[in-house]
């Protein structure tokens, strides 16, 4: 099952969940396989090809409950049954109503063994994105932020380039390539100029851009305008017409948020980018959409780098604006924490904890 794991992160199956297959005959691999794209044939499908003949008899270990519906492609449980497979080792069950254990009782009825789960953790934690979309209509949001030690993400004249290292950088390039969407504020959007792209190797991804802004009065020369995939603003409907007229003609796709406060809402945002089929969104920046967010309760990871710098100052920018509590007890809790280390630089993987 774990190299069913390994072998599931080589997909990038948005808005599919990401999954892999072994097929084991007499304590031998016979065949493997993973879902490497919508539209394009399940793991379970691949392996059984892999495994040819030898799938007959043989047992299966997959990271999600095998589906049972018609979709893009056939449902896998009539595979497996017509393949032979003896047993299946499933790790978690599928979410999608459409599956949700019916999947596991086509297969028992078959006479095949079932067994799970089998590093369900895992599996839940590959796929949280996925998860979270299929049970609440909502996609699974990470705050990200780079500062100095003493949490500021840029200097009192707007400097920021750059705080974290360059493995630091990398990493989180990795983060933006599985992602569906990443979202930023105006004034980010024209302090940086951000093209919001992912570099992996020689390989570039662009994930959805969208720019939150009160009003639309930004640059029709922004570089992601003239980069591959979309360019959403959003803003609400007070925002000036004129603004978002010229910004639709230089190609960005318009969407118009209530208003919460006087700000954009961020939950309204992300139900609407859940409406568009996209599972993940990171929230770069800056400080007010952070607040934002984190008030209306969307976030559900914190991903903060730092660097060994002290950048100082009254003014100087934090990562996180509003108000803000009032009362320490009123702070959102994060629990769950993963330390990493990129060379002098920490990261803190923290998930937003919930009330039950």
């Amino acid at each position: 099952m774990l190299r069913a794991l390994k072998l599931a992160r080589m997909g990038r199956t948005s808005p599919n969940p990401m999954v892999g297959a072994v097929v084991v005959k007499n304590g031998v691999v016979v065949g493997e396989g993973y879902h490497p794209k919508a539209g394009e044939p399940h793991a379970e499908i691949l392996a059984l090809r892999d495994a040819g003949t030898e799938a007959k008899s043989a047992v299966m270990y997959v990271t999600l409950e095998p589906c049972c519906h018609q979709g893009r492609t056939p449902p896998c449980t009539k595979a497996l049954i017509e393949a032979g497979i003896s047993e299946v080792y499933v790790a978690m069950l599928d979410p999608d109503p459409k599956v949700a254990s019916k999947g596991l009782d086509e297969l028992r009825a078959a006479g095949i063994k079932v067994h799970y789960p089998l590093c369900e953790d895992e599996a839940k934690g590959l796929n949280e994105a996925y998860i979270k979309h299929r049970t609440t209509g909502m996609p699974f949001v990470i705050l990200k932020s780079a500062m100095s030690l003493d949490g500021k993400i840029a200097t009192r004249t707007g400097d920021s380039k750059w705080i974290t290292n360059e493995r630091s950088r990398a990493y989180a390039h990795k983060i933006r390539s599985r992602v569906d969407a990443i979202v930023i504020g105006a004034n980010t959007a024209r302090a940086d100029d951000p093209a919001l792209s992912a570099r992996i190797g020689k390989k570039v991804y662009y994930p959805a851009r969208v720019i939150v802004t009160n009003t639309g009065d930004l640059p029709d020369s922004l570089k992601m305008f003239a980069l591959q995939g979309e360019t959403i603003i959003a803003a609400p409907s007070s925002a000036k017409a004129s603004n978002l007229m010229k910004l639709e003609r230089a190609g960005a796709r318009i969407i118009s948020l209530r208003l919460l406060d006087g700000r954009p809402s961020i939950a309204d945002l992300m139900e609407q980018l859940a409406g568009m089929g996209h599972l993940s969104a990171l929230i770069e920046g800056g400080g007010e959409i952070a607040a934002s967010a984190l008030s209306e309760r969307v976030v559900d990871k914190v991903l903060y780098y730092y660097a060994p710098k002290i950048i100082g100052g009254r003014e100087a920018i934090s990562p996180v604006g509003g108000l803000g509590s009032e009362l320490v007890a009123d702070a959102i809790q994060l629990d769950r924490i993963r330390v990493r280390r990129f060379g002098d630089d920490v990261t803190l993987e923290c998930y937003v904890k919930r009330d039950n």
